[in-house]
């Protein structure tokens, strides 16, 4: 039995939500209809509500521009130490997907909660496993 170690401070690491903001991804060109802001705002809240159990930032291209938005739900330090492992949900947009995306990251997100089952539906490759794909 391999036993994992979180070294400093990912030992206590919230789950963490990594919003692409880059070339597609938060584009009112691209999506013109949707409220990308507002999104953000949501989500920053729900991580300032969560009294450090949530985190959000936000990251330049992530890759996967066909499938924006991305998202990524990193788990934290203890979901890490169970075998949680990022896990990239593409066209995030709507209330429903913000919805269940934070429900599942409130609950503890990889690693400590099952997804929702909708939300799977919306489970995309990183761009490093797209390309591992290709070859």
């Amino acid at each position: 039995m391999t036993v994992r170690t979180a070294i400093g401070a990912a030992r206590t690491r919230p789950c963490t939500l990594v919003v692409c903001r880059g070339c597609c991804c938060g584009d009112a060109r691209k999506y013109p209809d949707y409220d990308h802001e507002w999104q953000l705002d949501r989500l920053r809240a729900a991580a300032e509500a969560s009294a450090g159990r949530l985190a959000v930032r936000t990251t330049d291209c992530l890759g996967p521009c066909d499938q924006a938005n991305i998202i990524v739900v990193q788990p934290s330090g203890e979901g890490r130490r169970r075998g949680g492992r990022p896990v990239w949900i593409g066209w995030s947009m709507g209330d429903d997907c913000t919805d269940e995306i934070l429900r599942w990251a409130q609950a503890g997100g990889p690693g400590i909660a099952p997804p929702p089952a909708t939300l799977e539906l919306q489970f995309v490759q990183s761009a490093g496993e797209r390309d591992r794909a290709r070859r």
